[in-house]
């Protein structure tokens, strides 16, 4: 999950290793978009990783990254020949500069309220040339993929020292409407005590999505079920949404 805890400069520095807990099959379905784009914006970019495997496969043109996180931000610089911004998605300040900007890793679900969303969409098309694309993920709410976090995102990991880092994923209960929170304690002999963040994130259906996005003035072209391309219906992992900038 690319959530708010891995801002810990240190905990950041696990991050991929704790998405091996996920599916990562999102980079199969996003690269081939990236790679036929010449400029691409990633909103919440978190370490960069999609930005990296871009570069790494030969993409030619303008890549930049935007993240809130420092901590993330520091990972992703590794790489020097791609553009990283320290921002959230309410204050990219573009102006049709990209023809595709993506939001992996279910970082649209950070934007909470109602207010932060018009924000976050309106800046990301603004950012984009006319025609250009923005394409997201969010977890389908009808399936109610909270129930299983705490056996999926709960695990341990070993750090680049050799040292053992748990993660303990736990849902608030009960969960009403829209809004899920959690939070996720960190372990490990090396820290003298547990580091423990919450996160929150907003579950919008396929029939709630549409009308923020119109109101951005971003027309939705397509939207998937899953990462095979699937339409989407009630028992689908995933609502992709794919929109334009007309």
């Amino acid at each position: 999950m690319q959530d708010g805890h891995f801002a810990d400069p240190e905990l950041a520095g696990l991050y991929d290793l704790f998405s091996a807990f996920e599916d990562r099959r999102d980079f199969g379905f996003y690269l081939p978009m990236v790679m036929s784009t010449s400029s691409v914006l990633d909103v919440g970019c978190g370490t960069g990783a999609l930005l990296h495997r871009a570069r790494e496969l030969g993409h030619k043109g303008r890549l930049c990254g935007v993240d809130p996180a420092l901590g993330m931000l520091a990972r992703a610089r590794r790489r020097t020949d791609i553009e990283w911004v320290t921002a959230d998605a309410s204050s990219v300040a573009f102006d049709s500069d990209f023809g595709l900007a993506v939001m992996t890793g279910h970082a649209f679900q950070e934007l909470v309220d109602d207010e932060e969303l018009r924000s976050a969409l309106t800046a990301i098309r603004k950012a984009l040339v006319p025609g250009g694309r923005f394409a997201f993920e969010t977890r389908n709410p009808e399936v109610r993929p909270w129930e299983r976090w705490p056996q999926q995102y709960s695990g341990e990991v070993t750090d680049a020292s050799g040292a053992v880092v748990r993660s303990v994923c736990e849902v608030e209960e009960p969960v009403t409407g829209d809004i899920v929170s959690f939070t996720h304690a960190f372990t490990s002999p090396k820290w003298t005590e547990p580091r423990v963040s919450r996160s929150t994130l907003r579950f919008l259906d396929a029939g709630s999505l549409v009308p923020f996005l119109a109101e951005a003035g971003l027309v939705v072209d397509e939207q998937f079920g899953d990462w095979d391309r699937s339409p989407p219906t009630d028992k689908s992992p995933e609502i992709i949404t794919i929109a334009r900038k007309p």
